[in-house]
């Protein structure tokens, strides 16, 4: 496993789109624990897309305290609610917002093995995977804040 470098602020890699995994392999496996070990061993970190440390793959990692997940191909297929939080991220260090999130989504993806999953989350963990789901797509959480909010 490696440390890869996080992309940051103006990078114009963040907006862009990332290209579907068309097979589970151990390449594959290999970046997802790449981007798991830095997403460890980077402050405040909850979640990480492929796209921030320059990989346009749709691929992710999160762990917001419940075990670590790694997903490939992930898709919010439902969501319901909304909840006002606070979000950072990890290609905007110091910079905290309020956003409009859903309070429960569900999302199928693959995991690190190509075996289809779906997981029904809530509140927190449903609000990092909007987050890194629109990494995907090259949407940024900077973009979608409604308030800007000093944490430190």
């Amino acid at each position: 496993m490696a440390l890869r470098e996080i992309r940051t602020f103006d990078d114009q890699f963040l907006h862009k789109i990332s290209k579907p995994v068309d097979k589970v392999d151990d390449h594959i496996r290999e970046i997802l624990n790449d981007m798991a070990e830095t997403m460890y061993n980077t402050q405040n970190g909850g979640g990480l897309a492929a796209c921030q440390v320059g990989i346009l793959r749709r691929l992710v990692v999160a762990d917001m305290g419940q075990g670590l997940l790694k997903l490939v191909n992930p898709q919010i297929v439902e969501s319901e609610g909304d909840q006002l939080v606070i979000e950072g991220c990890l290609s905007y260090p110091g910079i905290w917002g309020k956003v409009l999130r859903p309070k429960r989504v569900l999302l199928k993806a693959l995991d690190e093995n190509g075996k289809a999953i779906t997981i029904e989350a809530y509140d927190e963990l449903a609000k990092c995977l909007c987050h890194e789901t629109d990494h995907l797509d090259g949407l940024l959480f900077k973009d979608k804040i409604i308030e800007y909010v000093d944490i430190e």
